[in-house]
């Protein structure tokens, strides 16, 4: 058995790459299971120095790697070439900042010396999407091999050969060998490797049902989870609004990997007043955007696959017979490939699939609301709970909107949601727990040990 790489813009076959059998699974854990018992005790200065040179790899291989994702899942080349800088500058990030989260902590209490140690907790298994293929597994991947831990992954079938490369990519780099490790495995024979006594924690980014499902195996050995699932981010635009400004970040904000992110923009609820403007705006900007080959200079390239594109294709026809309506696309292309045209459905509302359900694709879904307090009524109605923007040019009141009225993991004003390595990144609900980036990242898989010496 083989996991097979499908060009999405041809539909041709690029590789496929053998499955790693139970044995040699376990080989590969038994591997790695030695690199980190002798990486933990590794100085942070050396850690480093790793981080320092992974980062030059990826800026001098960054256009190969933007190509391979381009032919694996579609993603435009200047979009690749954005996520490998910022996977490089991730390794800065924390480069900089280890020192700073991973020391030792004094507690003063009388009669005693006090100790909070942080520890790596050994291997971390990483289940990782198609959709960001390098930067979703550097972001779980390099807090957790900084804090002294190994990293096995298992990527999305489509895009081993992003897998390979990234393995490569930390060896060249002067990381142990089998301090960070692909497994080429089918999602459905995870449970062995989940259970598997040399794994310590599980950390998956993809879909809910599959968040799911790792979580009650890893549940029923005690092992910790971090899940990043899905998401149908409200973006609330008011009627004091920029709307130049809100129509370019929520148009940057849903077309990015041709609208296949977790973070997109996925119902933009407008307050009455400035309904039509911002919907005619909307749809003048969005006429000129160009769909192709992501090889070329394009807004957006195919979806990663045909049944991807055939889901979104129906989720907004059921929408058109529940009553929204088409201003843009929605017709799938007769040229060969998985492309789907930027999508535009209005007078969207409650009941109807494309605002209850997640659209993973270039579909924007307007929806209108009365006043300031239906649109977050209308923003909050979702099972899911990752991200949100606000617009408004009451900067106050859009940071109050944001920090006490929207239930998601993150909130933006005036601007798109993204990931940054600064900040934590996660969701609430449906959409998962745990937090990746930041400090709060590589603080979800080491352990927390209190040290306690009595004065004699």
């Amino acid at each position: 058995m083989a996991l097979v790489s499908i060009n999405p813009a041809t539909g041709k076959e690029i590789q496929s790459y053998p499955q790693h059998s139970s044995i040699e699974v376990k080989y590969i854990l038994d591997q790695s299971v030695v690199a980190q018992q002798q990486w933990k005790n590794t100085s942070l200065e050396l850690r480093n120095s790793c981080l320092e040179q992974l980062a030059g790899i990826l800026r001098d291989r960054a256009k190969e790697y933007s190509i391979l994702m381009a032919e694996e899942m579609g993603k435009p080349v200047s979009q690749g070439l954005g996520e490998v800088e910022k996977c490089a500058s991730l390794c800065e990030y924390y480069k900089e900042e280890a020192f700073g989260f991973l020391a030792d902590k004094s507690v003063e209490i009388a009669g005693q010396k006090s100790i909070i140690s942080i520890q790596p907790m050994g291997l971390i298994l990483g289940v990782m999407p198609w959709n960001f293929p390098f930067w979703q597994v550097f972001r779980f991947a390099i807090p957790t091999i900084t804090a002294g831990n190994g990293a096995i992954l298992k990527h999305a079938s489509n895009v081993q050969g992003c897998a390979f490369a990234i393995e490569k990519s930390f060896k060249d780099s002067g990381f142990p060998e089998n301090i960070f490790r692909n497994i080429v495995v089918p999602g459905r024979e995870m449970e062995e490797v989940i259970k598997h006594p040399a794994i310590a924690a599980i950390t998956l980014t993809g879909s809910t049902p599959a968040g799911k499902s790792i979580a009650m195996t890893a549940g029923s050995v005690l092992k910790k989870t971090v899940l990043e699932l899905g998401g149908s981010d409200p973006y609330i635009i008011l009627e004091d609004a920029n709307v130049d400004l809100a129509v370019d970040a929520c148009i940057s904000g849903r077309i990015l990997n041709t609208g296949q992110s977790c973070i997109a923009a996925k119902r933009l609820i407008v307050t009455e007043n400035l309904y039509d403007t911002f919907l005619s705006k909307l749809e003048d900007k969005l006429s000129d955007k160009i769909m192709g080959d992501p090889k070329d200079d394009v807004d957006i390239g195919p979806m990663v696959s045909i049944e991807a594109r055939d889901e979104v294709h129906d989720q907004v026809c059921r929408s058109i017979e529940a009553g929204a309506k088409l201003k843009l696309g929605g017709i799938i292309p007769k040229e060969v490939g998985a492309f789907y045209p930027i999508t535009l459905l209005s007078e969207v509302e409650p009941g109807m699939t494309a605002f209850d359900e997640e659209i993973f694709g270039p579909v924007f879904t307007v929806i209108k609301a009365r006043d300031e307090a239906n649109a977050i009524e209308l923003g909050n109605q979702t099972e899911f709970g990752l991200g949100s923007a606000v617009f408004t040019s009451d900067l106050e009141k859009g940071e109050s909107i944001a920090k006490t009225q929207l239930n998601v993991g993150a909130c933006f004003v005036n601007d798109f949601v993204k990931s940054d390595p600064r900040l934590p990144f996660g969701g609430i609900k449906e959409s998962g727990y745990g937090r990746e980036l930041s400090i709060y990242g590589i603080m979800e898989f080491v352990n927390v040990k209190t040290i306690v010496v009595k004065n004699a």
